[in-house]
């Protein structure tokens, strides 16, 4: 019952926004707000054409690189630093004052240092997404059940096997939720890298849809990054439920 009260919430807030976005529209030219009538119209040219699923797919391909070796390296980083004091004495510091730099900062760098290829893209979108996994995985670290680990040191358990064996699986739920939170970076984080330095993706139809006059299809990038953020992270989570379930994650 309460599933099928939220999605018919959930379906009555959409319509609203439609009528009010073409109320509005119709104040202004299709150049300024075009309607969700024009913006449809927009989309289904670009999904014919096929230029939308090539975007889509390139984006997310970057995406993907960039969130996936940002977790590789940032949740290893991240139980290190929140577990080993020597580590975090090191390295905690530069994490505290870098993760307020916006990636988006780096792009001119990046771009000198990696060229204007895909390198530069996934080092962008990799930077983004190591903080939010590295922070999330530290706390992680550092809330576990103090009395967990004394119990497995009374039994006689060594340090490795209390990491593996303690540590690492409570802190599993927050792992998660930097990973989630990881991916939400990347996608906001490629439209800024394909701006700048791209001739294809959501970021570059986005940008250049301002030299044609095109703002229906500024929406219709928009609206995709959104969908596909949506549909990410629906999956994630099923995975989470579904495999990290007796961890904690819900």
């Amino acid at each position: 019952m309460k599933k099928k009260t939220g999605l018919i919430s959930v379906i009555f807030s959409w319509i609203l926004l439609l009528i009010i976005w073409q109320i509005g529209a119709l104040f202004y030219t299709d150049d300024f707000l075009p309607g969700p009538i024009v913006t449809f119209a927009g989309a289904g040219k670009l999904v014919t054409s096929g230029e939308l699923a090539v975007d889509i797919l390139i984006s997310m391909s970057r995406v993907l690189k960039g969130w996936i070796l940002g977790i590789l390296f940032a949740i290893p980083m991240g139980l290190c630093i929140g577990h080993f004091k020597k580590i975090s004495f090191i390295f905690e510091p530069f994490l505290n004052f870098f993760r307020f730099v916006p990636a988006i900062g780096f792009i001119t760098l990046f771009l000198l240092w990696f060229g204007v290829g895909e390198k530069s893209k996934v080092a962008l979108i990799f930077y983004a997404v190591i903080f939010p996994v590295m922070i999330n995985t530290i706390a992680g670290v550092r809330t576990v059940d103090n009395s967990l680990i004394e119990a497995s040191q009374s039994l006689g358990a060594s340090n490795a096997k209390i990491f593996f064996s303690v540590i690492l699986p409570s802190a599993i739920p927050n792992i998660f939720t930097g990973v989630r939170l990881g991916l939400s970076a990347a996608i906001v984080c490629i439209v800024a890298a394909e701006m700048l330095a791209a001739s294809e993706g959501i970021g570059y139809l986005i940008y250049t849809s301002r030299l044609y006059y095109k703002t229906d299809w500024i929406f219709i990038g928009i609206f995709t990054l959104g969908i596909i953020g949506f549909l990410a992270d629906r999956l994630l989570q099923f995975f989470g439920k579904k495999f990290l379930k007796k961890y904690g994650v819900k």
